[in-house]
């Protein structure tokens, strides 16, 4: 006699095959695409076997918002894969479920805020690291270079002093090296060979190198983070904070003091908080600005537009956070740069905290679930000409800036990105700045139809590795 449980049907999904699923019927480099389109036989909500393990996959708009917003609790735990168990990143705030998630990520947001996310100061920090990085663009004297090493330390110089208490110098070999290492361990967590590797740690042999470099990158960051820690408790005052870390040092004091023996103020939540901190404020942000750059080359025509709109309301004075109702045109394209751009296809792995019945289908306690953003992004229904970087898709018959709601890409409900409001300042300043002083071109003998604009297989969509010319207009 069958249970209950067995009488409820589980979403539908392609017929796996024994030890691999589904994985044969999937492209892993571009693993959301290939989801879109079993979406289309399958419908917003179904299952696939990544190996034996099976997943739940979800894709549009209303679907995945329904699932996170109502059901924020049903699908409000991160689902962990074997490479960042093996590495001990599961404390912090990423891969972190219950009690300890959720005082961390309270605390995470209290304290950016007390250190300026979404204030004055921090506005004051954007714009001292704009005119550290307009100094840096204009010594290369118009010439063609890569740009990604001088913006990715200009965007994790902000989330330094908020989570420090300091920046670092640009030239800095070992804050060069941090930065370059953070950005390869992103992208290497999205690499096929990691994927397999989640799915099939059993064979990790065949993929040591793979594991092995994420190993390494983890490890040599690790122990340059404890270093900074082990300066900060050096010199910590109780009396004057000088960033999140000091504030979570004295939290621990505290606790230590009043004997709460089941405090997750421990060594391992400070590590791994401000490592998750550390990546998440440089990576996407510096990515986004880097995409952005390229799609004003690309676009030449609509840089004019951003820097006519500039000139007409800025001048030459330095842009404002509050000048961003006044730019709608500039905002729509900064929008519209992070929806093209997409940077991250998938949301960070959920999984089901308890059995659930969602749109019709049976779901059970700790499923994992993979919500597709890109079917969000690119949605069909909800955006006039969603294949095409097209401003428009932001603004209003009369020219003022329109509010999309299927614009998601810091995900939605419990688990959305903790940092948007940081993420939003910094890429209003840093954009309008630089197009404020450069012209943004391709290399000599390279036409704009030339520029690639495919992406790159990672932990997040970044460019392909390119140069342009950052040409002085003032």
């Amino acid at each position: 006699m069958l249970s209950p449980r067995e009488h409820r049907q589980g979403p539908p999904g392609p017929k796996p095959f024994p030890i691999v699923g589904n994985l044969l019927q999937l492209d892993v480099k571009r693993l959301d695409k290939a989801l879109l389109k079993l979406s289309k036989t399958f419908g917003s909500v179904f299952t696939v076997y990544m190996g034996s393990r099976k997943m739940v996959v979800l894709t549009g708009y209303k679907t995945i918002k329904e699932a996170f917003v109502s059901y924020a609790d049903e699908f409000g735990e991160r689902e962990a894969p074997t490479v960042t168990k093996e590495a001990n990143l599961d404390h912090g705030i990423v891969w972190t479920n219950g009690d300890s998630w959720k005082e961390m990520r309270r605390f995470a947001l209290t304290n950016l805020k007390d250190f300026g996310m979404g204030k004055k100061v921090c506005e004051e920090k954007i714009i001292e690291e704009c005119q550290f990085l307009i100094q840096e663009f204009k010594t290369v004297k118009g010439e063609a270079f890569d740009m990604s090493q001088h913006i990715n330390c200009a965007v994790c110089n902000i989330i330094c002093s908020m989570v420090y208490g300091k920046r670092f110098e640009n030239d800095d070999p070992e804050f060069k090296t941090i930065v370059n290492r953070t950005n390869q361990g992103v992208q290497l967590l999205g690499t096929p060979a990691i994927q397999l590797y989640n799915l099939f740690p059993r064979i990790g042999k065949l993929l040591f190198s793979a594991r092995k470099q994420f190993s390494d990158i983890f490890e040599a960051n690790k122990q340059h983070h404890l270093m900074l820690l082990n300066r900060l408790k050096q010199t910590f005052s109780p009396q004057m904070c000088r960033g999140v870390a000091d504030v979570f040092l004295l939290r621990q004091q505290q606790h230590k003091e009043s004997g709460i023996s089941d405090s997750h103020y421990h060594n391992d939540n400070l590590l791994m908080t401000v490592m998750n901190l550390f990546t998440a404020g440089t990576e996407t942000t510096s990515t986004t600005l880097r995409w952005a750059l390229l799609f004003m080359a690309k676009y030449p025509k609509i840089q004019d537009q951003v820097q006519e709109e500039l000139r007409s309301v800025i001048g030459g004075r330095q842009v404002q956070v509050e000048d961003r109702q006044n730019l709608p045109f500039t905002d729509a394209v900064i929008h519209e740069t992070q929806r093209v751009a997409n940077i991250a296809p998938f949301a960070i792995s959920h999984r089901t905290s308890q059995d659930v019945t969602f749109q019709g289908h049976f779901i059970e306690k700790g499923t994992p679930v993979i919500p597709v953003l890109t079917s969000v992004l690119h949605d069909e229904s909800e955006w006039e000409k969603p294949n095409i970087f097209y401003p428009g898709h932001f603004l209003s018959s009369n020219g003022r800036f329109l509010k999309r709601d299927a614009f998601m890409p810091f995900s939605a409900g419990r688990r959305m990105c903790p940092g948007e409001s940081l993420a939003r300042m910094e890429l209003f300043i840093f954009f309008t700045t630089l197009l404020q002083h450069f012209r943004f071109t391709p290399p000599p003998g390279v036409t704009e139809e030339e520029l690639d604009l495919s992406p790159q297989v990672g932990g997040t969509r970044s460019p392909q590795p390119h140069k342009l010319c950052a040409i002085p207009l003032m």
